[in-house]
């Protein structure tokens, strides 16, 4: 029986960087009373929590750099890693690539730096519109044309196609698979006992190494549908265990 359920954010329990909507907020509340649930994601702890409108969870953030606790009422983070990225070497590169496929009109920083030390190579700009981000790539053809030769120039770290419209970087072993069972052994988990449900299983995505690793998984076409398909898979698996 599953005792841990971890959730992906983005497109998985809110549309991309919006808020937590009542819907989703309620089907954690009812989690909650069976199930001990946290938040896995790409994003810092911070920007996760606020994201969720202040959802008293743990939060496992930056693909498991960091982590963020409900403390005496407050959210605090307990645990924070960090690496240095070589910014030259991205900066150079990443304009190599903007040059040979055509995003050089972009609005905001061409490579975003993160204190953490993950980086982010937004093709639009990190300061391009919402809107214009979630049209941009939905079906994330375009960035898989790239994503061979990004992988390639960026050996040394882990890539994923990050988002609606970038690409993200951290240290190779930094992944949602690894960070969850650290946290799984941290609290007294075994890996049969956990359910991580995403939106991102393919190659390069932020969920890849969950489906790679044979954890269970949900997989999630739409966060408007989080609730029925949770429901199909645990009614089926309460059926298996009659």
């Amino acid at each position: 029986m599953k005792k841990l359920i971890c959730f992906d954010l983005d497109g998985t329990l809110t549309q991309h960087r919006s808020k937590l909507e009542s819907e989703n907020r309620a089907v954690l509340d009812r989690l909650k009373e069976k199930y001990n649930i946290v938040i896995v994601g790409a994003g810092n702890a911070p920007r996760i929590y606020a994201q969720t409108c202040e959802y008293p969870i743990d939060v496992i953030g930056n693909y498991g750099m960091q982590e963020g606790k409900i403390v005496d009422g407050e959210f605090k983070i307990v645990r924070e890693d960090t690496v240095v990225p070589d910014k030259k070497f991205f900066i150079e590169n990443v304009e190599y690539l903007r040059k040979k496929y055509g995003y050089t009109q972009y609005k905001g920083e061409s490579v975003e730096f993160h204190p953490s030390g993950m980086v982010t190579f937004p093709l639009l700009g990190n300061n391009a519109d919402l809107a214009d981000k979630l049209a941009f790539d939905p079906s994330r053809q375009k960035r898989k044309v790239l994503y061979p030769e990004v992988c390639e120039i960026f050996k040394d770290y882990a890539v994923y196609i990050g988002g609606s419209s970038s690409f993200d970087f951290s240290g190779k072993n930094y992944n949602k698979y690894d960070a969850i069972m650290r946290y799984a052994a941290e609290n007294g988990y075994t890996k049969d006992e956990i359910l991580y449900v995403g939106d991102d299983f393919a190659d390069g995505g932020g969920d890849s190494h969950i489906r790679l690793g044979n954890m269970d998984y949900i997989e999630i076409d739409d966060y408007r549908n989080l609730k029925t398909r949770l429901e199909e898979y645990l009614s089926e698996k309460e059926r298996k265990n009659v």
